[in-house]
């Protein structure tokens, strides 16, 4: 199965000092190592977008923007953006917030048969409520 990779898995995959992750961080960036390695990431565009917000360095843009040039973006189509306004619905409807990109991310995967690894807790919440698959780390 594919895995769509949320902005959270590869923040912590692209800090500086490795040296600052807790153990479950570090087996979660190996989760995303073993991902890449077996071809099973999904990159969508608004998660390219949200990744490479925000670098105020142009050197720094520039080689980041280079390096997930290695990922194509999953095309989104227009099945995929109207299912996430319904899953925002429904979640809205039950209590739960998320962000319009989060809803997106659950519409891909869910129409698309991926699962979602993430670190983001409001995963959590959404699949209270939406038939999402979330990834974990697996066993070693």
């Amino acid at each position: 199965m594919k895995v769509l990779v949320d902005t959270s898995i590869w923040f912590l995959a692209l800090r500086k000092k490795k040296t600052q992750l807790n153990k479950t961080q570090i087996l979660i960036v190996e989760e995303l190592i073993e991902l890449i390695n077996e071809s099973r990431v999904v990159l969508i565009g608004p998660v390219r977008q949200e990744i490479l917000s925000g670098i105020v360095s142009k050197s720094q843009f520039q080689k980041l923007k280079a390096k997930f040039r290695a990922f194509e973006d999953f095309p989104i189509n227009q099945r995929d953006y109207e299912l996430a306004a319904e899953f925002y619905n429904i979640c809205r409807k039950n209590g739960v917030k998320g962000s319009h990109i989060d809803f997106l991310i659950c519409s891909t995967s869910y129409n698309h048969k991926f699962s979602i690894f993430t670190t983001d807790k409001d995963f959590e919440n959404y699949s209270k409520h939406l038939n999402i698959s979330i990834h974990s780390v697996r066993k070693k």
